[in-house]
């Protein structure tokens, strides 16, 4: 069994069977003053980051974002890249009190601009980090490893090159949803440290209820009309309009990660209920944001673990933090007020 239930109903045919090539944007993901490494950490330069590689500019470069562009390398050898904007660096670097971290963690393909609107509200309150996983955005495209368990792997080791100390709030979309579950699993099942005190899962599902309804021709046309595929699945992911060439972006992102790493992604063997017990097992803050396609597990997920707080985004895409950025965005800050609030302890007892 596919562990969510073969691509989700929202990789459906495209809504529009042409789109606007993409136009150029100005200005790089990286902060002028900053200069990118092999390291866990940037270190300040007097020159602004290095102009992008063509495999950069193959990803779509997408909007300026006022927020630093860092690198670190997997224990497997893989160089992956994040963002990182807002004060809190310094402080969690020295162990000192700090605000909590944000580490945002996108879906299937996408790069970590795409969490433009959260990183731009959150920053001005403390750290935020987004994740380009292996083979997206800017991140190298690996030879192996795309697979929960790994990709897991990775986010662990993100929060660790990147210095974070409790409290961090793990915000996973879509995909992301699945491995960060995973990497809280694996967290408890080796009593591994972490500092993850709450976590945000949004829209997908997570192992309850009746399996959401999938499309049986999307690995088809995939294979066969790539560019119209990924297309359609970008303008599926919203219900409000979105610039042109932010979306285009978006689709050139996409196309980056390689097709047969793409399809493994989604093809993942494993069992639903793997999801469900990963969810129930973890006594930290849980917030649960979905559209109606997830609405009976929302309402399962309140039933059987009362301490998490559901919302459903009724008017919403997939990417509802995009289509609703500024209810999103009340209803995190809430939830991460309330999670932080509370003694560290040990999340996963």
């Amino acid at each position: 069994m596919r562990s969510i239930e073969g691509p989700p109903g929202w990789l459906r045919q495209p809504r529009r069977r042409t789109f606007v090539r993409l136009l150029g944007f100005g200005g790089t993901l990286a902060a002028p003053g900053w200069a990118v490494g092999g390291t866990g950490r940037a270190a300040p330069a007097a020159s602004s980051a290095p102009s992008a590689s063509p495999a950069d500019r193959a990803a779509g470069s997408g909007p300026t974002i006022a927020a630093g562009s860092r690198w670190f390398t997997t224990s497997d050898g893989v160089r992956l890249h994040y963002l990182e904007a807002g004060p809190g660096t310094e402080t969690a670097a020295s162990g000192s009190s700090a605000p909590p971290t944000i580490a945002l963690v996108p879906g299937w393909s996408m790069p970590a601009w795409i969490w433009q609107a959260q990183i731009e509200h959150f920053s001005t309150q403390g750290r935020v980090l987004a994740l380009d996983p292996r083979g997206q955005g800017r991140s190298q495209i690996a030879p192996e490893g795309y697979t929960y368990a790994r990709r897991a792997t990775d986010i662990g080791e993100w929060l660790a090159a990147a210095r974070c100390v409790s409290p961090v709030v793990l915000v996973g979309w879509s995909l992301g949803v699945l491995e960060s579950l995973q990497y809280l699993h694996d967290v408890r099942t080796t009593a591994a440290t972490t500092p993850v005190r709450a976590l945000a899962l949004v829209d997908n599902s997570v192992g309850v209820g009746d399996p959401p309804t999938s499309d049986p021709t999307f690995f088809t046309r995939l294979r066969s009309k790539r560019r119209e595929t990924v297309g359609g699945f970008v303008n599926a992911m919203f219900k409000r309009p979105v610039a042109a060439a932010w979306r285009d972006a978006l689709v050139e992102a996409a196309l980056r990660l390689p097709l047969a790493a793409s399809i493994d992604l989604l093809r993942q063997p494993r069992p639903r209920e793997f999801w469900r017990d990963s969810l129930l097992a973890t006594s930290m803050p849980v917030l649960y944001a979905y559209t109606p396609r997830f609405a009976q597990q929302g309402d399962i997920v309140k039933t059987r673990r009362p301490a998490t707080q559901t919302q459903l985004f009724a008017e919403s895409g997939h990417a509802l933090f995009v289509d609703e950025a500024a209810a999103f965005n009340a209803l995190l800050e809430q939830f991460v007020q309330r999670a932080t609030e509370r003694p560290a302890g040990n999340p996963q007892r």
